[in-house]
C-alpha cells in the first residue's frame, strides 16, 4: 500500500507560481512512475503531468506544458510540480498518484495509477 499526501495549494494570483509536493510511503519509491492529474469544478479529471521512476522521462498536458514542471526527490520520496503563469483554468484540485506496478511506459491515463493522494485545491483570483 501506498499512501501519498500532497501539500502547496492555495490562493494564488493570475500570472502566479506555486509549488506542490507529494509525499510518498514505500521503500521502493524510486520504482514508482508518478504523477498529477487535476479536476476542476464540473469537469472531468484530466491529465496534468507524469514523471518516472529515476526522473529521466516526463510527460505533460498541451495546456501546461512550458509552464509546468514535474520533478522528483527519490531520496525523500517526494514528487513535486513547479506552476508557472498560472491562470484562471488551472483552478482545480490537483490529486497526485501513484503507478507501482513496474510499467516502463509512463501513462498518462488514470486508470493506471492505483494509488492517489486526497487533492489539494488551487485557485486563481483574478
Amino acid at each position: 500500500q501506498v499512501q501519498l499526501v500532497e501539500n502547496g495549494g492555495g490562493l494564488v494570483q493570475t500570472g502566479g507560481s506555486l509549488r506542490l509536493s507529494c509525499a510518498a510511503s514505500g521503500r521502493t519509491f524510486n520504482n514508482y512512475n508518478m504523477a498529477w492529474f487535476r479536476q476542476a469544478p464540473g469537469k472531468e479529471r484530466e491529465f496534468v503531468a507524469a514523471i518516472s521512476g529515476f526522473g529521466p522521462t516526463t510527460r505533460y498536458a498541451d495546456s501546461v506544458k512550458g509552464r509546468f514542471t514535474i520533478s522528483r526527490d527519490n531520496a525523500k520520496n517526494t514528487v513535486f510540480l513547479q506552476m508557472n503563469s498560472l491562470n484562471p483554468d488551472d483552478t482545480a484540485v490537483y490529486f497526485c498518484a501513484a503507478d507501482a506496478s513496474g510499467r516502463i511506459v509512463v501513462s498518462t491515463v488514470d486508470r493506471a495509477y492505483e494509488f492517489w493522494g486526497q487533492g489539494t485545491q488551487v485557485t486563481l483570483s483574478s
